[in-house]
């Protein structure tokens, strides 16, 4: 990451940890309703009323989740906010807050920081969170954030894993599979890069695989989206480990099967495109890749004809009796069992 190297760098321990929250939270405008108080305490107080809470809570290491060779602070900043209010839209809720918490070594200077919080504020801005808190410590390697994400809903629509029955169709939103392409065009030009310093990337042909990846968006819109519909998932996760390993997940929670069809996963052309110039099976990509932070839900066979037609779902597989097990239908229509090949923070490099 190219860097001014006249530019001043405020060292962090002038302010102190407690100079250093109030300089990040300075500007921090509260919207929600239910935010009573906010930073500044001992601890925020919130106010739901009759509707339930839900939370979810997220870490991203360096060298285990980012690089900051090609990781911009501020898009780390926007997408450690998205990857958390994923898991609230996952649940059919809205998300109303957020708490941050980073570990920082002394090798970023405050302007770093600054950097990464811009990133935050605008994504909270953008998804109408509040910041209420969280924690600044120091890090003997590297950078780490925590962020927790809180959200509402009311009983009735909260949606979860263990709900699906046989017969269920199995939607998926947007794309799947972009997002882990771009890793692959960014380590690439990395490993150019470290060969030749000179050379300056040519990435215009993998914008949006590198967008899926540096900058992605939580599925806010969906909830709103169904609820008009008038259809009600039967179960829900967000895409955020491989479709395989989440096609999985619903399928253990709620003890079914499932058929899932290859020719009907939904990919960008982009993505096609640029498996082929890898010479990568794309279905690998898309069951494996991860980050993708689309939706895959299950709903009634009833409620096919409420979504057929819209741009934003596609009918991947139906969900079958346990006994059957998990299978992949190829587009040769080959049964071959579905294994989790997904993302795990931790297996052995």
């Amino acid at each position: 990451m190219l860097e001014d190297k006249n530019q001043k760098k405020t060292s962090i321990a002038e302010l102190g940890e407690f100079g250093l929250i109030d300089h990040l939270t300075k500007n921090i405008q509260i919207t929600q309703e239910s935010t009573i108080k906010s930073i500044g305490d001992d601890a925020a107080v919130l106010d739901f009323n009759n509707k339930k809470v839900v939370i979810s809570t997220d870490l991203l290491i360096e060298g285990v989740h980012f690089d900051l060779a090609y990781m911009p602070l501020k898009h780390l900043g926007y997408k450690a906010v998205v990857v958390n209010i994923s898991d609230i839209c996952a649940m059919n809720a809205t998300a109303t807050q957020i708490t941050v918490s980073i570990a920082i070594s002394n090798r970023f200077p405050l302007e770093a920081v600054e950097e990464l919080y811009e990133g935050i504020q605008l994504a909270a801005k953008t998804y109408n969170v509040d910041i209420i808190g969280g924690d600044t410590t120091s890090s003997q390697k590297g950078l780490i954030i925590s962020i927790t994400a809180i959200g509402e809903s009311n009983l009735d629509e909260i949606v979860y894993r263990n709900g699906a029955q046989p017969n269920d169709l199995l939607v998926v939103t947007g794309d799947i599979g972009a997002a882990y392409m771009g890793l692959q065009v960014l380590e690439r030009e990395k490993q150019v890069f470290q060969v030749n310093p000179n050379n300056q990337p040519d990435l215009e042909h993998y914008s949006y695989l590198i967008e899926r990846q540096l900058k992605p968006e939580a599925r806010k819109d969906i909830k709103e989206l169904l609820s008009k519909l008038e259809v009600k998932p039967t179960s829900m996760i967000d895409v955020s480990d491989g479709l395989s390993s989440e096609i999985l997940h619903i399928c253990k929670q709620s003890n079914v099967g499932c058929n899932l069809y290859e020719d009907k996963i939904p990919a960008d052309p982009q993505l096609i495109n640029v498996c082929e110039e890898f010479n990568i099976d794309i279905t690998t990509i898309a069951l494996s890749g991860g980050e993708d932070y689309e939706l895959l839900f299950t709903i009634k066979m009833d409620d096919f004809d409420k979504i057929k037609a819209n741009p934003n779902f596609t009918v991947i597989g139906h969900i079958t009796e346990e006994k059957e097990g998990i299978h992949l239908i190829t587009r040769a229509n080959t049964k071959i069992p579905l294994k989790a090949r997904g993302w795990n923070s931790l297996s052995e490099k």
